[in-house]
């Protein structure tokens, strides 16, 4: 016999119900969501003494860190979309009372009931890559942000401004043409340093950002790096959001999955490296 867990996950709690082949509940419980959370789960399934599969509604979201922990056990862990579960709830002539224990069995019928469900991976390289170029983008628009401030706060200091491309040399050699003449004057430049501080700092994180980013990708083994124009960022990027460009059967399947981020990942960028068959070496 095998068995579908179903979980309904939760900032506080987790529901978790299992059902059979038949749809028949055959246990339930509720854990605190904590430290002991997957131990909890492990101990009342195996008292199941059957085959089981994990089926947790939005193992990319809410239910993210206890797919994660299921899987590192090698536990199998499929994600249910959230709209799935609910269909299937509202289908279902005993599980439309919302609640959490309707939740978790609507989510087990959507895992056993429907195929092409994704299976939660162990995390590998690509997140790391992922986590780097976030935190690169992160950088860049704190950057811009105190630069924008900075700029802001020039104004009101030196005739003219600040040059629109504003460097923190460049800026820190305008303050120091500047002489206040009042308790305000002296506030403003005081804030003007602090920004020009924020802006090192941010420098001195990028470059350090960018470093990481360029060994993450050398350790990938892409090939991405032999085209031309294709910088360490960029090929963190790709790997990052796109992961192996060869999982794409055709620069179609490749172009509709980027079509979607290219406002916020450059994936115009990345659509033109999709015509290459450039894997991440994993």
């Amino acid at each position: 016999m095998s068995v579908i867990i179903g979980i309904d996950p939760h900032k506080a709690s987790h529901m978790a119900v299992a059902i059979d082949d038949e749809e028949r509940a055959l246990s339930e419980l509720e854990v605190v969501a904590d430290r002991r959370q997957t131990s909890r789960l492990l101990a009342w399934a195996e008292l199941l003494d059957a085959e089981r599969v994990w089926a947790i509604e939005s193992a990319g979201g809410l239910g993210k860190l206890l797919s994660r922990e299921l899987v590192a056990v090698g536990e199998r862990v499929v994600d249910v979309p959230p709209t799935l579960s609910a269909r299937v709830r509202l289908l279902g002539s005993s599980k439309t009372t919302k609640n959490d224990t309707n939740d978790a069995l609507s989510t087990a019928v959507a895992g056993l009931r429907h195929y092409g469900l994704r299976t939660v991976a162990r995390d590998g390289h690509t997140t790391v890559l992922r986590f780097l170029v976030g935190r690169y983008d992160d950088l860049v628009a704190a950057r811009t942000q105190a630069a924008c401030r900075l700029h802001a706060v020039l104004r009101e200091l030196v005739a003219g401004g600040a040059p629109r491309r504003l460097s923190a040399d460049r800026a820190a050699k305008l303050l120091r043409t500047v002489r206040p003449i009042d308790p305000v004057g002296n506030e403003r430049k005081r804030l003007a340093l602090e920004l020009l501080a924020d802006v090192r700092r941010l420098d001195r994180d990028l470059v350090a950002i960018k470093t990481r980013i360029a060994d993450a990708v050398a350790e990938s083994n892409t090939t991405l790096l032999e085209l031309h124009g294709v910088g360490p960022i960029v090929a963190g990027l790709v790997l990052a959001h796109v992961g192996d460009p060869t999982r794409f059967a055709t620069r179609a399947r490749f172009a509709a999955y980027t079509a979607p981020r290219r406002s916020k990942h450059r994936a115009g960028r990345v659509s033109a490296i999709g015509s290459t068959r450039a894997g991440t070496g994993n």
